[in-house]
């Protein structure tokens, strides 16, 4: 693994933590993100990231597929249902439909292995930044966190969408942003494009369908109202729109 000269290091020291039951790659990112400025913990399975995240504030997870006992997958699944910290996951399953896997379980990013550790690290950041940029915009209105429409109200802080009839959905970081963002623009088009540059902090491929899977689980939500008046519409090689139905027609 190359060294690390030149790499800007991060102004805070934000803590990771890197779950991998590998031991040579454990220690080498480990070594490799210490050296980039961070403040690196390391587990090798979910028994012992549960124990790191009872005992310190981790900004971040790296958190590896397959691993011994319960797997990537189950732990990212339990961590977004509890609000836990950002999580980048790492996979030798390189496939489109295991990327979305990992992405639909709440994952804010993945990278297959092997891969480069300044992409890794340049992920880091932009996972990062993102959660940064967005405590700062709830921070103003931290007396109003949530946002109420056609009879739905989405909580921002704890990404909550209440549906009109009462019951609640919690929403996966990347389901949420997708909806905050169309929510940010109704009746625009936005592409998939913007789309996956705000939610994921990078640019869209063509076989990309990380959005898009948003997207169907949004509207699984949205069809559970009778008479809904909000609807994600798909616009032909464009992207989506948000379409709120005057409720009185």
């Amino acid at each position: 693994m190359e060294g690390n000269e030149g790499i800007a290091k991060p102004l805070a020291l934000e803590t990771l933590l890197v779950v991998d039951d590998d031991d040579e790659i454990r220690e080498l990112l480990c070594a490799y993100l210490s050296d980039a400025g961070y403040r690196v913990l390391a587990a090798a399975d979910g028994e012992q990231m549960w124990r790191c995240l009872e005992r310190h504030k981790v900004h971040l997870l790296i958190l590896d597929l397959m691993l011994p006992g319960e797997d990537g997958l189950s732990l990212c699944r339990q961590l977004q249902s509890l609000r836990g910290p950002g999580v980048i996951m790492l996979s030798a399953k390189g496939s489109p439909l295991d990327r979305i896997i990992g992405l639909e379980v709440g994952a804010d990013d993945y990278l297959g292995k092997p891969f480069e550790p300044r992409e890794l690290l340049a992920r880091i950041k932009a996972v990062l930044r993102r959660a940064e940029r967005q405590e700062d915009a709830l921070q103003p209105e931290c007396q109003d966190t949530s946002l109420e429409f056609a009879g739905y109200r989405l909580d921002h802080r704890k990404r909550i969408l209440t549906l009109p009839d009462g019951q609640q959905r919690s929403l996966p970081r990347s389901d949420y942003r997708v909806l905050r963002d169309l929510l940010a623009a109704p009746e625009q088009i936005l592409s998939r494009g913007q789309l996956t540059q705000s939610v994921f902090g990078r640019d869209h491929l063509p076989d990309d369908r990380s959005v898009d899977m948003c997207v169907s689980r949004l509207r699984q939500h949205l069809k559970r109202v009778p008479g809904n008046a909000v609807s994600i519409l798909t616009i032909r090689n464009e992207g989506y729109l948000l379409s709120i139905q005057d409720e009185d027609r």
